[in-house]
């Protein structure tokens, strides 16, 4: 593990017009990304699926099984499923929320609004406690997972994008290729993950889910996940999530990013900003480029 110690938004577009290079680097750098060899399923950790060098990528597609329905009113910025239930943390000044959906119909079954001055980002279950990160005011809300009352908070340097928690440490990132590790009880940070495609870095991480060992991560303005060794910050597969949308329904929405694992199924919940429907789906190999 490398550690070091110690959209459409208007309030986004700035940063869209900053980054623009460097997204497009970003997604130059995962179509380049090595075509994948072995067989996916079961456990990520399974060595049918491992690369067989250091450096080589697995390439994988998705497989849609279910699609459920999503309110395309929901600017989805962490999604979350735990015991049945699903979560999701909502953005947009004066919009944010927190929710418990009802997958089946949709429904919002639950639900508390932000204050306005915040912006909604990533969501964390820590035993029977929900985290949620904001934007750029440097508060992660923390909530009990039952009753969704407000029971305390954290503050962070810099912005906040993706959180997720692997049981034992809980990862954040932030828009750039470094994801902090923080304590699950006093969310200081307690080293630094820095991931590499290919020996690059690899920029825009968003949305983040903690898997069997792995930490997979949306890239923002992409239709790209990317699976994370969480020991070397090494990506070890990038799954194109493309065509999930039909392109009659793109023009409304915004990007791909929400990422939740139904382990009763061994399947991954998939979605989007404003986005009308969540796909469960599996990861597939995909034919390698001639």
């Amino acid at each position: 593990m490398t550690i070091q110690r110690h959209t459409n938004c208007p309030a986004r577009s700035r940063w869209n017009r900053v980054r623009g290079r460097t997204v497009l680097a970003v997604a130059l750098a995962l179509t380049m990304a090595m075509p994948f060899a072995g067989s996916a399923g079961g456990d990520p950790r399974d060595p049918g699926e491992a690369p067989k060098s250091p450096g080589e990528v697995l390439r994988l597609g998705v497989e849609v099984r279910e699609v459920l329905p999503h309110d395309p009113g929901a600017y989805t910025q962490g999604l979350l499923w735990s015991e049945g239930r699903l979560y999701e943390s909502t953005g947009q000044f004066g919009e944010s929320s927190l929710r418990r959906v009802d997958p089946a119909t949709g429904r919002v079954e639950k639900e508390v609004s932000l204050a306005p001055e915040l912006f909604g980002e990533g969501l964390a279950l820590v035993d029977d406690r929900l985290i949620q990160l904001t934007w750029h005011s440097g508060v992660a809300v923390v909530y009990d997972a039952e009753s969704f009352e407000e029971i305390d908070r954290y503050s962070y340097p810099g912005e906040g994008w993706g959180l997720c928690y692997d049981g034992y440490r809980l990862y954040m990132s932030d828009g750039t290729a470094s994801l902090s590790l923080r304590d699950r009880e006093s969310f200081e940070e307690v080293g630094r993950l820095q991931v590499t495609l290919e020996g690059r870095p690899l920029r825009a991480l968003n949305e983040l889910e903690c898997v069997e060992g792995w930490i997979y991560a949306n890239v923002y303005q992409t239709d790209a996940i990317v699976r994370i060794d969480p020991h070397s910050g090494e990506v070890r597969a990038v799954i194109d999530a493309a065509d999930l949308l039909s392109p009659e329904e793109r023009p409304a929405v915004d990007v791909l990013n929400g990422i939740a694992y139904r382990s009763d199924k061994g399947r991954f919940l998939l979605t989007g900003k404003y986005w009308p429907s969540i796909f469960e789906v599996d990861f597939t190999p995909r034919a390698s480029r001639p």
